[in-house]
């Protein structure tokens, strides 16, 4: 599916931004990805609100296959072929779709900070002076006696 056609098609739901991703594209809003339209089709978000409607429909969740094995994707299922016809409808579909992708965002947990720079720094400041220059000495001169 190309871009124009994709905005052709929400354009009951609203204004998206399409970003290209993977082997086709993803569809948010305000920053929440609630869609992706891949080579294998058209896949909404899910979540346990939302499932059972999609098994109704006789939909599958995404999947892929790597080398070793195939992946399931339970948080995204394939929109059913007969939406593509029905735009009102799509759109109630879409608004489900972002409203699990808001759910799924509000579980998440707030990542931890990895340790940068500045922690680096920190702890290199604790450390005095004389020693940390004595160790340096140290790896110059065994840097000078290996070019010899």
């Amino acid at each position: 599916m190309d871009r124009e056609f994709l905005i052709d098609l929400f354009a009951d739901f609203g204004p998206v931004t399409i970003r290209k991703m993977f082997s086709g594209h993803g569809i948010s809003v305000d920053g929440v990805n609630f869609a992706l339209s891949l080579r294998a089709g058209l896949f909404f978000r899910a979540d346990e609100v939302t499932i059972p409607d999609f098994e109704a429909e006789g939909s599958k969740p995404f999947q892929y296959t790597t080398r070793a094995k195939t992946v399931l994707v339970n948080s995204y299922w394939e929109l059913p072929a007969r939406l593509f016809d029905d735009s009102a409808e799509l759109a109630q579909w879409a608004r489900a779709a972002l409203a699990a992708a808001q759910r799924a965002k509000v579980k998440k947990r707030p990542k931890k900070k990895k340790a940068g720079k500045k922690a680096a720094a920190k702890k290199a400041a604790s450390k005095p002076a004389k020693k940390r220059a004595a160790k340096k000495a140290v790896r110059v001169g065994k840097a000078r006696r290996a070019h010899r």
